[in-house]
């Protein structure tokens, strides 16, 4: 069996040196059991599209939940995780299914005018999203180096550069690469949350029980929601899982769902470990003192004086991480959202020049980048439905999907988790107006 040959564009590109990776993948998918070994070709795509769950907007939303309420919104981030394992899931399923991803099936149901609106509003989110983690990545630099907010966004813009060129190598070298820096992420706050001395009954309470205490932590926990389901991820899976491996019968795409779903559940479980960590974290050394944080610079400098000027370091070296592998993950996003909603593309290196400006005039003004970052977080709640209504839309669809179109109970819980995020999204927004009228 030969390996397929490169397909134009980010996503399909393969360097021939890893051509038998996928080759080995194919034979993999045609035996029932393929093993730990066969299992691993597999790996990957789940991991790219949970970084955007680990983005900056999620220090912000999970630290002041912690400090906040303490262990008590614990179940909501728990509840967000399992919520976005759904989405990404039928986001998977359906580049197995069909072959093409979401923003080329929206062009094709809905028509041209429609891509055209899709494209805009998807470019927006993108921008919006990069914003946040380009900042998150240049504070990171700032924590790490003591250098100004400018000069560490001019370092950050080079790092991320680095990180495009690996990008144009092919989709394997950018899957290790990120796969690398969530672990950096994962063992930063892990360490960092036994460091901290966790409360054991408080934790297991705010895991398992669900309350609001009053209203404003309705408001934080459409925050964390927000910061959670991201538009950007549900449109990249999709593209990630389209042509990565060929599966020719209904009975290989199934099998092939299933070891994404195997990735999905790897990758989205430590990505709910992370923000989880981050949450208990504020909750065990802020809340516990009586102090609210909601400054993500704050935060670095408070965890220093508790556990010392390691925690500091530690949690720079994390969110720098986070911010690079989200920007790079960013900028994949927007070049499928073009491609598929307008069947045009621009050069990489100039999305990232473009990108780069909303946050690089943010730090020159002086503006406050948690107040970006909330900013950010506002943009994205209007962008979340108008990708996740047409994937549900799309996934339950047999002349679709085929056999892989969603069962009823998974369609069920798709309408559950939509309503949902819909509200909650619909919430923030109200609530956000609302305290700007005032």
């Amino acid at each position: 069996m030969q390996a397929k040959k490169a397909i134009d564009g980010p996503i399909e590109r393969r360097a021939p040196e890893i051509g038998q990776r996928y080759e080995r993948a194919e034979r993999a998918l045609a035996e029932r059991w393929p093993g730990l070994r066969g299992i691993l070709p597999f790996l990957g795509p789940a991991f790219i599209a949970s970084v955007a769950y680990i983005d900056p907007g999620n220090y912000a939303t999970n630290i002041a939940a912690g400090s906040t309420y303490g262990y008590r919104l614990l179940w909501v981030v728990l509840a967000a995780n399992l919520m976005a394992i759904l989405v990404q899931a039928l986001s998977a399923k359906l580049g197995i299914a069909t072959g093409r991803d979401l923003p080329e099936l929206i062009r094709d149901r809905y028509g041209a005018a429609a891509g055209w609106f899709m494209w805009v509003q998807g470019e927006l989110v993108v921008i919006f999203t990069d914003l946040a983690e380009f900042l998150g990545g240049a504070i990171g630099i700032h924590l790490l180096t003591g250098r100004s907010m400018v000069e560490s966004a001019v370092f950050g813009t080079i790092l991320s550069f680095l990180l495009l060129e690996l990008q144009r190598r092919g989709v394997r070298p950018l899957e290790a690469a990120i796969t690398g820096l969530v672990m950096v992420v994962t063992f930063s706050f892990v360490v960092e949350m036994f460091l901290s001395g966790v409360e054991p009954a408080p934790l297991m309470r705010g895991l398992l029980v669900p309350t609001f205490p009053d209203a404003e932590a309705v408001f934080l926990a459409a925050g964390i929601l927000g910061a959670t389901a991201m538009p950007h991820a549900i449109y990249l899976h999709s593209a990630l899982t389209k042509r990565r491996v060929t599966a020719r019968t209904p009975e290989e795409k199934k099998r092939l769902y299933r070891l994404e779903l195997l990735d999905l559940w790897i990758a989205m479980g430590i990505a709910g470990v992370i923000n989880m960590s981050m949450l208990i974290v504020a909750a065990t050394l802020f809340h516990g003192q009586g102090m609210v944080v909601e400054e993500i610079d704050d935060a670095a400098r408070l965890l220093g004086q508790f556990l010392g000027p390691a925690a500091t370091l530690l949690f720079a070296v994390g969110l720098l991480a986070s911010g690079l592998s989200s920007s790079s993950v960013g900028i994949l996003a927007g070049d499928i959202i073009m491609q598929g909603f307008i069947r045009f593309r621009i050069p990489i290196y100039v999305r990232r020049i473009v990108s780069t400006i909303p946050p690089l005039a943010i730090i020159l003004s002086g503006m406050s980048p948690t107040t970006a970052l909330l900013v950010s977080q506002i943009v994205l709640s209007f962008g979340i439905g108008l990708a996740l209504v047409p994937l549900v839309l799309l996934t339950r669809d047999r002349r679709v999907m085929g056999e892989l179109a969603n069962r009823p109970l998974t369609n069920l819980l798709a309408y559950a988790v939509t309503a949902v995020v819909l509200a909650l999204n619909g919430y923030l927004l109200f609530s956000t107006f609302r305290g700007m009228a005032v």
